[in-house]
């Protein structure tokens, strides 16, 4: 069996973690996605894989469907992928992160962070599911990103692009292992002289080094406290290698900000940013400073999720499912979550945003909630 190529150029290192991550022994594919160039694709990157034919990547009984599954959470993440085709383009106003959500290219991830929102939605596992139509969805951002036009005014997202989010269901970086069609969105933003791409991430994959950005892709790399993250960030790449990219990726041609995200309150949690702070001010070159931004987002959790992480991960929940401190929530996405109390909220958020002001005065703070 074989992983994915290793591209020319591409350091041991990252081979190493693509192996780690993706060990792919099924594949369960619509037939559509099967007769594409991009699914074939998958197909040849994973050709010991075995194939099994699905009427809808959807819902998979024997992946969605199986309670049992909850148990091998990570060696499903691991040796598993959906391959399908996107039925629904639409790109959705979202005016936070970024202007639009363009239309999903994956879902789910080979990755675990056991506050992941994706898998909300999923039941008992949470593989990728890579979608082969990709000249059908960078043709309809191309003409969604045309009758835009120029960008009346700045705003949060952005001073004068319209911003794409092409990662909100999946991590981009991951995703470039399993196909092209990362670099496929990358490429066509790259001729977008009023758009940007943008992802955010917790996986440093040093391939995307080697693609042609010219400023219109957005980097968010996801950052939190070292002693949080080996807890609830299972599968990522350490924070510290994360911070050590960003200066990489600005240097290819990225625009790459920071995510402070997510921030889970605890004891001691903000001495823990206190020090992440100061890494990062250690640690970044004027260049990458005098580009970057952040965005401050606090824990949202879920009943449904806590009790699937208890059967795989019970650990993760001493730290995000907390009762005393959290209350109800209806999301924008219609989903019944829990978060921080708004009262005790609104204080730990402006805590953080003055200890950024004092550590980190560079770092602009696009939006905080």
């Amino acid at each position: 069996m074989e992983t994915p190529s290793t591209p020319a150029g591409t350091d041991r290192g990252s081979g190493a973690r693509r192996r780690e991550l993706l060990d792919v022994r099924t594949i369960y594919a619509e037939e559509a996605a099967l007769a594409l160039p991009r699914g074939q694709q998958v197909l040849a990157r994973w050709p010991g894989a075995q194939v099994v034919e699905v009427p809808s990547v959807q819902r998979i009984p024997a992946v969605h469907g199986d309670e049992a599954n909850v148990g091998r959470w990570v060696r499903t993440k691991t040796e598993v992928l959906a391959l399908g085709v996107r039925k629904t383009l639409t790109a959705r106003r979202n005016e936070r992160s970024a202007n639009w959500i363009a239309p999903s290219t994956a879902n789910g991830c080979a990755m675990a962070c056991s506050y992941c929102y994706v898998p909300r939605h999923k039941g008992y596992a949470n593989p990728i599911t890579v979608y082969a139509n990709i000249d059908e969805v960078v043709g309809y951002l191309q003409r969604h990103v045309t009758r835009q036009g120029v960008k009346p005014a700045p705003d949060q997202c952005d001073p004068s692009a319209w911003v794409y989010d092409i990662g909100e269901n999946s991590d981009a970086s991951v995703d470039a292992r399993v196909s092209d069609n990362v670099r496929d969105l990358v490429t066509a933003f790259a001729a977008m002289p009023t758009a940007k791409a943008s992802f955010a991430t917790k996986h440093v994959n040093r391939d995307l080094l080697g693609y042609d950005p010219r400023g219109r892709t957005r980097v968010r790399f996801s950052v939190m406290p070292e002693a949080v993250a080996r807890v609830v960030d299972v599968r990522t790449d350490p924070v510290r290698e994360r911070i050590a990219a960003v200066d990489d990726f600005v240097a290819a041609g990225y625009e790459v900000h920071l995510n402070l995200s997510p921030v889970i309150v605890g004891e001691g949690w903000l001495d823990g940013w206190a020090a992440l702070l100061a890494e990062l001010d250690d640690v970044l070159s004027p260049a990458a400073k005098a580009q970057a931004a952040a965005e401050v987002i606090f824990l949202t959790h879920n009943a449904g999720l806590h009790e699937v992480n208890l059967g795989w991960h019970p650990k993760g929940e001493d730290l995000l499912w907390r009762p005393d401190v959290q209350e109800a929530k209806r999301s924008g996405n219609g989903m019944e979550n829990v978060r921080y109390r708004a009262r005790w909220k609104a204080v730990w958020v402006q805590r953080l945003l003055d200890l950024v002001a004092e550590r980190t005065p560079w770092l602009t703070v696009r939006y905080a909630f």
